[in-house]
């Protein structure tokens, strides 16, 4: 039999034992690296004691490695789960805000609207806030709604159209 597969054996754990006691390295190392050692020239008796003698700091060195790096995971985890947390209350704030602005507009008042000139209808919007003239022009039928918008002042029709079109991407998102 060789002594070929323990002398390999035992100069990897050496390696690793040197690396682990080397716990004190920079943040940046991201898994200690093995040192090739010659084997020396004496019996494999030694070598089997260096073995038999290194193996409980090695595994040692390797439970602080693994024990470190998930130290280092658990945190990116909560720091995503944090980020993923705020993420989801800007979207609810967005909804609540959507379907407040979608219960503003009645039914009994989108009627109201749907039967009127677009010229009147247009001068009454011009003086209702934005959220609410953007909710009747969003329950109203395009033809109705666009000839509204037709009559209002651009800058005026573009900031309803603004708000529409964000509530729009936001139902296609959720």
């Amino acid at each position: 039999m060789s002594s070929f597969p323990i002398r390999s054996l035992c100069t990897g754990a050496f390696a690793l034992a040197i690396a682990g006691a080397a716990s004190a390295a920079p943040a940046d190392e991201v898994k200690p690296k093995a040192i090739v050692v010659a084997p020396d020239k004496g019996g494999d008796a030694g070598l089997a004691k260096f073995c038999a003698n290194a193996a409980p700091a090695v595994q040692e060195a390797r439970i602080a490695w693994q024990m470190k790096r998930l130290g280092e995971l658990d945190g990116q985890i909560k720091q995503r789960i944090a980020e993923l947390d705020k993420s989801e209350a800007a979207a609810r704030e967005w909804v609540d805000k959507r379907d407040a602005l979608l219960k503003a507009a009645s039914d009994d008042v989108v009627a109201i609207y749907t039967k009127m000139q677009p010229e009147a209808a247009a001068t009454q919007m011009n003086a209702m806030a934005d959220s609410l003239a953007a909710a009747i022009l969003s329950k109203l039928k395009p033809k109705t709604a666009s000839a509204i918008l037709n009559e209002m002042e651009a800058a005026r029709a573009g900031k309803l159209a603004a708000i529409i079109a964000g509530a729009a991407a936001e139902d296609k998102k959720s």
